[in-house]
């Protein structure tokens, strides 16, 4: 099965639920631009809104492009208007292509499907690493001091987001919401349990204890 993440902007016509075709797993995020991004863990595509809320979608485009997690993926822009401009200045920001708004979820499926995502991103990593600690996506692997790291498919998945965004602190909702699993609803406490699971197994491993809690704030992961 091959997944491709969608970034959204703004809300779809037709809903947000995940589409599955012949061997796609199309996974749908509204992301307002400037927020935290979610766990990336398939090819990345990204529909912007010509104009968002306090910024223009060319912003949002080049700061994807300038990241090194998004700088792979394919940028489609949402025109308000078939502006020829407009056109040429989505390209030149660093869009792959564009698309008259408003999108609805068949245009957008219909997009996708039309295309040829399944190939490795250019500049795309399946390999993470903080000091000892290693990531190895493809093969859902962690690693301290090259010694495999037991973890469950949550917990590996929350390390993961958590070594990509080292000395950012997330609480509960960010982190239920950055792993995915906001619908059916999470109880914000099982976060708890996945943090003291995803210790104890670093622990085990010789890595410490690199999760810190902030009172009242969240968690941390302070770079090794």
């Amino acid at each position: 099965m091959h997944r491709i993440d969608i970034l959204l902007t703004s809300e779809l016509d037709g809903g947000m639920a995940p589409f599955r075709h012949d061997d796609l797993n199309l996974v749908i995020h509204h992301w307002a631009g400037t927020a935290d991004l979610p766990l990336i863990e398939g090819a990345l595509w990204a529909f912007i809104d010509w104009v968002l809320p306090g910024m223009a979608g060319l912003e949002v485009c080049g700061r994807l492009r300038c990241d090194p997690l998004t700088a792979g993926a394919h940028i489609t822009m949402v025109l308000e208007d078939d502006d020829v401009e407009d056109r040429k200045r989505a390209l030149r920001t660093g869009a792959d292509d564009y698309m008259m708004g408003p999108l609805t979820r068949t245009a957008l499926l219909d997009r996708i499907l039309g295309a040829n995502l399944l190939a490795p991103q250019p500049g795309a990593s399946t390999r993470f690493s903080q000091g000892d600690l290693t990531i190895d996506v493809a093969a859902f692997q962690a690693r301290w001091k090259g010694k495999p790291i037991a973890l469950m498919p949550n917990e590996f998945r929350l390390l993961r987001y958590f070594v990509e965004h080292p000395g950012r602190v997330f609480n509960r909702s960010q982190l239920i919401l950055a792993l995915g699993k906001q619908e059916p609803a999470v109880d914000e406490r099982t976060v708890d349990v996945w943090i003291g699971r995803l210790r104890r197994a670093l622990k085990a491993a010789g890595a410490g204890n690199p999760l810190r809690t902030v009172r009242s704030l969240g968690y941390v992961f302070d770079a090794v």
